[in-house]
C-alpha cells in the first residue's frame, strides 16, 4: 500500500486546493449572513420564526447559488427530499423524463416502477419515461436533442452513478443537459438528484441552470455531524412547492422546528468540503489498490473522481460479504459485528451493508454496501480521513485476495 499512497500525493494536493476553494464559498456565505452563536438555538412546537433554521436556508442557498433552499431535519433521507420535490412539481397528466438512465433503486417505488397502492406518481396519473444511456454508458446526446415531448414537465437528472456502472455526471455535463432540454422547452423543470455530488467541484447544479436539486444531510453537506435531514435548493417557487409537500399547503417552509439540530447542521456544513476531500482521497486509494489486484473499478484509477462513491466488481457473493466484513472490522462503531445480507426497504434484492458509523446510515462517514446480484459490486462511500480508508483497503484486499480472472464490466 505504501508505494500507492506515495504516488497519490500530487493528486491529494490538488484535492486540498479544491477543498480550500469550496471552504471559501462556505465561509463567505457564513460571513454575509452574519452567522452567530444565537443561530444555534432552536424553538419548539410549530417551529414558527426559527431564526437559526431560516438563516441556514439562506446560507445554503448562497453557497449553491440558488434563489432559495430548504434545509430540514424533517427530511428522513435523500429519497424523501427528492420525493417532496417531485410531488411538489408534477401534476396528473405530466411526464417525468429521466435522461441519465435508471434512477436510484429507492426511487422506483416513488415513481411507480415497483409496488402499488402506496401513492406513487404513477397512481396520480404522472407518467414516466427513461432515456437509455449510450453504448459507452454516457448521455445519449443525439436522443436527448429530440427527447422532450408535449407532456414532459420535469427532466430528472441523477448526478451520481448510484448502483450502476456508468460515470457520474460532471457539472459541465449537467449544464449541457439543461441547455439541450431547455432549447426544446424553456418552461420545463430541470431537477437534479445531487446526492453524493456536493462539493466535488467548485459549483453545484443550481449554478449552471438547474431549476431544483435535492440531497441528504447524512451524505456530503452534513459533514459527518448532521444526525439526519436533507435539503432542496433552487428556484424559490419550486422550493416552496417542495416545502408544501414536506409540511402542508399554507404552511410550507414556515413550519417545522429544527429540534436543536442547528449547531450540528451549521458545523457540519463548515466541515463538509474537508470531509468530501478526504473521501475523494480514499476513493483514489481504493481504485488504485483494487485495480492492481485485477478487479474492475469505477471510476478507474486514471479517471477524475466525480462523487464520493467508488465501485469495485468483486465477482462473487462471498467476496462481496468478505469485503463488507473487513470494512466493518475496521470501523470505529460496532467493529465486532459481521454484516449479513438482508432485505432493506426500498430495494428489490437483499443488500449487505457495512456501516460502523457514528450516525446510522451515514455515507459521509466510511461505509460500504452492495446488492446481492451479479456482478456483485461493492460501493464504498465517504470517509472522514484517507488514512482510515487506507487501513480498510489493506484489510479488504487481504480478505478478498487477487482477482482470479478478468471480470466483465457490464
Amino acid at each position: 500500500m505504501m508505494p500507492i499512497e506515495s504516488s497519490l500525493l500530487p493528486i491529494f494536493y490538488g484535492i486540498d486546493t479544491q477543498v480550500k476553494h469550496n471552504l471559501e464559498r462556505v465561509l463567505t456565505a457564513f460571513h454575509y449572513h452574519r452567522v452567530g452563536s444565537h443561530h444555534f438555538t432552536s424553538v419548539s412546537g410549530y417551529g414558527h420564526d426559527d431564526l437559526g433554521r431560516d438563516t441556514l436556508d439562506r446560507v445554503f442557498a448562497e453557497i449553491v447559488q440558488a434563489e432559495a433552499a430548504l434545509v430540514r431535519s424533517q427530511f428522513v433521507s435523500g429519497t424523501h427530499a427528492i420525493a417532496c420535490a417531485l410531488y411538489g412539481i408534477l401534476r396528473p397528466g405530466d411526464e417525468c423524463l429521466a435522461v441519465a438512465g435508471p434512477p436510484y433503486d429507492t426511487l422506483e417505488e416513488v415513481i411507480g416502477l415497483r409496488s402499488s397502492a402506496q401513492g406513487s406518481l404513477a397512481e396520480f396519473g404522472i407518467s414516466y419515461r427513461e432515456l437509455p444511456l449510450n453504448a459507452a454508458g454516457g448521455i445519449d446526446w443525439q436522443a436527448l436533442s429530440m427527447a422532450i415531448g408535449p407532456r414532459t414537465r420535469l427532466v430528472h437528472i441523477q448526478r451520481s452513478c448510484g448502483y450502476s456502472w456508468r460515470s457520474t455526471l460532471t457539472i459541465a455535463e449537467i449544464e449541457r443537459i439543461v441547455q439541450v432540454v431547455k432549447g426544446q422547452n424553456p418552461h420545463l423543470v430541470c431537477f437534479v438528484d445531487n446526492c453524493y455530488g456536493e462539493f466535488l467541484e467548485d459549483r453545484e447544479p443550481t449554478a449552471v441552470g438547474a431549476d431544483l436539486m435535492a440531497g441528504s444531510l447524512i451524505k456530503n453537506p452534513g459533514g459527518t455531524l448532521a444526525t439526519t435531514g436533507g435539503y432542496v435548493a433552487g428556484r424559490a417557487d419550486l422550493v416552496e412547492a417542495a416545502a408544501c409537500r414536506l409540511t402542508a399547503p399554507g404552511i410550507g417552509a414556515k413550519g417545522g422546528s429544527s429540534l436543536n439540530q442547528n449547531r450540528l447542521m451549521y458545523q457540519g456544513l463548515f466541515l463538509a468540503p474537508q470531509m468530501v476531500g478526504e473521501a475523494m482521497k480514499g476513493n483514489y486509494l481504493l481504485a488504485h489498490s483494487f485495480a492492481a489486484l485485477g478487479y474492475p473499478v469505477n471510476p478507474p484509477p486514471e479517471a477524475t473522481q466525480r462523487d464520493v462513491i467508488q465501485a469495485i466488481q468483486l465477482g462473487s457473493p462471498e467476496k462481496l460479504i468478505a469485503f463488507c466484513r473487513a470494512v466493518q472490522r475496521y470501523s470505529p462503531v460496532e467493529s465486532y459485528l459481521d454484516p449479513v445480507p438482508a432485505v432493506t426497504p426500498g430495494y428489490d434484492c437483499p443488500l449487505v451493508m457495512a456501516g460502523g458509523t457514528f450516525v446510522e446510515g451515514s455515507t459521509a462517514e466510511l461505509s460500504a454496501d452492495g446488492p446481492l446480484r451479479e456482478p456483485y459490486t461493492v460501493y464504498c462511500q465517504g470517509g472522514t480521513h484517507w488514512s482510515h480508508v487506507a487501513l480498510v483497503a489493506e484489510a479488504a484486499a487481504a480478505a478478498v485476495g487477487a482477482a482470479a480472472r478478468v471480470l466483465p464490466t457490464g
